[in-house]
C-alpha cells in the first residue's frame, strides 16, 4: 500500500507542493475556531461570534470560483499571492481592530474570506504536470484527500494551542502568516510559475457550462448537507452521553474514517469506470450514515463515526477525477474552486437545516438528516448517470495507463494538457 505513496512523494516538487498547500489552507481551515476564539476572548457574544464566521464562510465561498477563475486566466502566482497577502491583511486588521466598530469587523473577516487563496484547486490543476502518469494522479487525489481531513483535524488543535500559549490574537495573526509562507512556498516552485491554462472560450458561465460538472455540484451539495448536520446533531447526542470530551472523540472518529478510506482507496488501482464507482462510493457513503439512527453508547456510537466518515475521502478522490475531465478547456482550477465552494455552501446548509430538526424532534432526526441527504445525492449520480457518462467534448485520447491489461485508450486528464 505504502509504495503507491512513496512513489508519488518521491517526485520532484510533489512533497513541497502538497505540503505548501496544505500549510496556505491553515488560515482557512481553522477561521471559523479562531474568530470565535477572538470574539469571546474579547467578551463578544456567541451570536456576535457566529455571524462573523457566517459571514466569513459566505465571502470565502464566493470568492474561491472567482479567483480560480483568474488564475485560469492570469496563472497561479500573480493570483495566488496576492489574494493570500490581502487575506492575511483583512484578518490581520480584524485581529487589531476587534470587534468594535462593528461595521469595520464585518468587512475585515469578508475581506479576509473573500480574498482567501484557491490553493486546494491549483494542486489538484498541478497534479498531472507533476506526476505525468494518470494512475498517479488518481493516487495523488485520494492522498490529497487524506491530507485534507489530517489538516481540519491539526488545524483547531493548533489554533487552541496557539490562544492558550499567548492569546486568541496571536493565534489569528500567526496562522495567517504562516499560510502567507506556505502559498508563497507553493506559488515560487517550477511547476506553479510554468503552469499556463489551456485557451479557453469566453464564455460567462465559465466552469459552469459544463452539464457534467453542474451534475457532481448537485450530488456534493447534499453531501456537504450530510456532513454539516452530523456536526449539529453530534452536539445533541454529546450532550446526553458525556458532553464536549463525546463530541470531540466524534468528530476525531470521523476524520479518523476518512483518513482509512482514503488511504486504502488510494493504494488500490481501479478497472470500473470514475463515474461507475462515484455512484457506488456515494451510494456506500449513505448507507453508513444510517446506522447513525440506532444512537448506542459512546465507545459504539464512535466506531459508528469511524463507518460514517470511510468512504468520504474516496468518493472526494474519484470526483475530484471527473471534475478534471469534466471541466471546459482552461477552466480547471475554476471548476475545481466551484465544487470547494458547493461543498461548503453544502455544509453551512446542513448546519442550518439539523438545528431546527433537532428542537423539533431530537437527536434521532437529527441524524435522519445526514442520512436522507446522502440518499438524494445518490439519486442526483442515477438520474443524471448519462450525463457524467457521455463523452466529454474537447477531449484527446491517449495510452490508458499501463495497468490496463486490455491497454484501451481513454480520456487523459484535461489539465494534463495545459501544463
Amino acid at each position: 500500500m505504502a509504495a503507491g505513496y512513496l512513489e508519488i512523494l518521491r517526485a520532484r516538487h510533489a512533497v513541497r507542493l502538497l505540503v505548501g498547500t496544505l500549510v496556505g489552507r491553515l488560515p482557512n481551515a481553522t477561521a471559523a475556531i479562531a474568530i470565535v476564539l477572538f470574539v469571546r476572548a474579547g467578551g463578544g457574544t456567541y451570536s456576535l461570534a457566529g455571524g462573523l464566521a457566517a459571514a466569513y464562510g459566505v465571502a470565502n465561498a464566493v470568492g474561491q470560483p472567482l479567483l480560480g477563475r483568474l488564475v485560469d486566466l492570469y496563472g497561479q502566482p500573480r493570483v495566488q499571492l496576492s489574494a493570500a497577502f490581502v487575506s492575511a491583511c483583512g484578518m490581520g486588521a480584524f485581529a487589531f481592530a476587534g470587534t468594535e466598530p462593528l461595521p469595520l469587523a464585518y468587512v475585515t473577516v469578508v475581506v479576509a474570506g473573500l480574498f482567501t487563496p484557491p490553493l486546494e484547486g491549483g494542486l489538484r490543476a498541478l497534479w498531472p504536470s507533476v506526476l505525468r502518469k494518470e494512475d498517479q494522479v488518481h493516487t495523488a487525489y485520494a492522498m490529497d484527500a487524506v491530507a485534507q481531513e489530517v489538516m481540519f483535524t491539526v488545524g483547531p488543535l493548533l489554533v487552541t494551542l496557539c490562544a492558550s500559549l499567548w492569546s486568541a490574537q496571536a493565534a489569528l495573526l500567526v496562522l495567517n502568516v504562516i499560510g502567507v509562507l506556505g502559498a508563497l512556498s507553493v506559488v515560487l516552485s517550477p511547476p506553479s510559475r510554468e503552469w499556463r491554462s489551456a485557451p479557453r472560450e469566453a464564455h460567462w458561465l465559465g466552469a459552469l457550462r459544463s452539464p457534467g460538472l453542474l451534475v457532481m455540484l448537485g450530488a456534493f451539495l447534499f453531501v456537504g448537507i450530510a456532513m454539516g448536520s452530523i456536526t449539529v446533531a453530534s452536539v445533541s447526542y454529546a450532550d446526553d452521553h458525556g458532553g464536549d470530551a463525546v463530541y470531540g472523540w466524534l468528530m476525531a472518529a470521523v476524520g479518523l474514517g476518512a483518513l482509512l478510506g482514503g488511504t486504502v482507496y488510494g493504494a488500490r488501482q481501479w478497472s470500473a469506470p470514475a463515474e461507475r464507482r462515484l455512484t457506488v462510493l456515494v451510494g456506500l457513503l449513505a448507507v453508513c450514515y444510517l446506522p447513525l439512527t440506532l444512537m448506542p453508547g459512546a465507545v459504539a456510537m464512535t466506531l459508528l463515526m469511524v463507518l460514517a466518515g470511510v468512504f468520504l475521502a474516496p468518493a472526494l478522490a474519484c470526483v475530484f477525477v471527473l471534475v478534471d475531465r469534466h471541466a471546459p478547456r482552461g477552466t480547471v482550477t475554476e471548476a475545481f474552486s466551484w465544487l470547494v465552494t458547493t461543498f461548503t455552501v453544502g455544509a453551512s446548509l446542513g448546519t442550518g437545516l439539523a438545528g431546527p430538526v433537532v428542537e423539533w424532534g431530537g437527536t434521532l432526526w437529527g441524524f435522519v438528516v445526514p442520512g436522507g441527504a446522502g440518499a438524494v445525492s445518490l439519486l442526483v449520480l442515477l438520474v443524471t448517470g448519462r450525463v457524467l457518462a457521455a463523452p466529454v467534448e474537447g477531449s484527446v485520447v491517449a495510452v490508458s495507463s499501463e495497468n490496463d491489461p486490455n491497454r484501451a485508450a481513454g480520456t487523459r486528464f484535461s489539465s494534463g494538457d495545459r501544463a
